[in-house]
């Protein structure tokens, strides 16, 4: 699915409200309750912080872009065959921030034609703001990163996405468990972070050389997919197709990994 033009006049509105509601986000999920708020199934939930930052960003975007909607991770919103929308995971990582722990952060991304144009996360735990506008690069914090320019599975250390719960859970963590056997027999080091928008901004600045992940929900990939094209990196399916807001994986990584990741990850899912 190929991109329409967006007007430059737009594109710089929209720049400004992503700094805006960036900066209003990190500063909330810093200082935000962990109090647990609402169950969402088995074993997930969110917190008072999720559904707060959400509430602030939709109502902060909704004034600087009226024009535009948006689809949160909390409370929905637009389908994701939309034109042009915003999608924002109000803290990607909730898990890990309920239990005091640094890797998370907040993702928000500008949807054009099922592909991020802008993207934005905020990891404000760890003090690092990353900031994508396609074809104009990634920074982070400000200077500009780069993709790792390794091809070495061998000398790779890749994350993987978390484990699945609720019903037919099972099913998919053995083939799941089947890919971790697989990885950990020919890469370097397997990290399981849990937070996409870690795991992708990490490839971005070359932090890891690859990421894995069996799912795509729009929110929680589409700020970190665009981050890592940016950086020169690939983001595709499984089947090695374009990455988009349609498709079933996110498998990212340096350009170098491509084949040979997919190749493995295909032998292991066989």
């Amino acid at each position: 699915m190929s991109t329409r033009p967006i007007s430059r006049e737009t594109m710089d509105d929209c720049i400004a409200a992503v700094n805006q509601a960036m900066s209003l986000a990190a500063t909330m999920l810093q200082t935000g309750s962990r109090e647990i708020k609402e169950a969402k199934g088995d074993r997930d939930f969110a917190t008072a912080t999720d559904l707060s930052i959400e509430a602030a960003l939709r109502g902060l975007l909704a004034g600087l872009t009226p024009d535009i909607p948006l689809l949160g991770e909390e409370r929905g919103g637009v389908d994701i065959g939309a034109p042009l929308f915003w999608t924002l995971d109000p803290v990607d990582g909730t898990i890990n921030f309920a239990q005091g722990m640094p890797l998370c952060g907040i993702s928000l991304a500008l949807v054009n034609q099922g592909r991020a144009v802008i993207g934005a996360i905020e990891l404000p735990f760890l003090g690092q703001s990353y900031r994508a506008v396609a074809g104009h690069g990634v920074r982070c914090n400000g200077e500009a990163v780069r993709v790792s320019s390794s091809g070495s599975l061998a000398g790779a250390v890749i994350a993987f996405g978390d484990f699945a719960v609720g019903s037919g859970a099972g099913d998919i963590n053995r083939d799941r468990l089947k890919v971790i056997k697989a990885l950990s027999s020919r890469v370097m080091r397997v990290r399981m972070l849990g937070s996409a928008a870690v795991d992708l901004a990490w490839v971005a600045s070359g932090r890891l050389h690859a990421s894995v992940i069996f799912s795509n929900k729009a929110w929680d990939m589409q700020a970190g997919a665009l981050l890592v094209r940016e950086a020169g990196g690939v983001v595709c399916d499984l089947d090695g197709s374009m990455h988009d807001v349609f498709s079933a994986s996110t498998i990212a990584a340096s350009p170098a990994l491509k084949k040979d990741l997919l190749e493995l990850l295909n032998e292991a899912m066989a």
